[in-house]
């Protein structure tokens, strides 16, 4: 398909499609981790959701990037994780500190981004926050691996915490590219 098969304003486009299902699965990957913990088939689902991910990402770069699908793309994988990392504080397997302070980075930034999209301002995804998401699904999945043994608590912590300071230093970042804006 050529480059231009959707306009910046469709809604309805396939890499939507995938992106809503990305959404769709979180609450069945959510319940798994609820009553199983570390399972093959949590596991397995979180890789086969997470790669969605990237699925979207390449339609969209094909078929035409759009203006919703810029907006839902990181929305869902914030219910993708966040929903997934609720359940596990919810069953002790993660310490809830971490958690927050990436909720809070993240609702920090929605209403940031929203701030500056009423004044026409927009912000754009960099490297560094793709990162950050990155290492929040690394972190999920050491947590419901099985077959890690000892490995899989300093293992998830540690991708947890990586996952906390680049929350935090592509939050410094996207506030410093939204500042430069408005000042220029």
């Amino acid at each position: 398909m050529s480059s231009s098969t959707f306009g910046p304003t469709a809604i309805a486009t396939p890499a939507n499609v995938i992106t809503a299902a990305r959404v769709a699965m979180t609450p069945i990957v959510a319940v798994l981790v609820l009553e199983h913990g570390t399972s093959a088939l949590g596991a397995t689902l979180w890789v086969l959701v997470s790669l969605t991910d990237k699925a979207d990402g390449w339609l969209a770069r094909r078929q035409g990037a759009t203006r919703s699908g810029a907006f839902l793309d990181p929305l869902a994988d914030k219910i993708l994780v966040f929903g997934v990392l609720a359940a596990m504080v919810a069953k002790a397997e993660v310490w809830w500190v971490p958690v927050a302070i990436m909720g809070t980075r993240e609702l920090w930034m929605s209403w940031h981004r929203a701030r500056l999209a009423r004044t026409g301002i927009s912000v754009p995804a960099r490297p560094l926050g793709k990162l950050k998401t990155l290492f929040q699904m690394l972190a999920v999945m050491a947590v419901i691996t099985p077959g890690l043994g000892a490995v899989r608590e300093p293992l998830a912590a540690s991708l947890i915490w990586i996952a906390v300071g680049l929350a935090l230093v592509s939050g410094y970042f996207y506030f410093l590219d939204g500042r430069r804006t408005t000042m220029a």
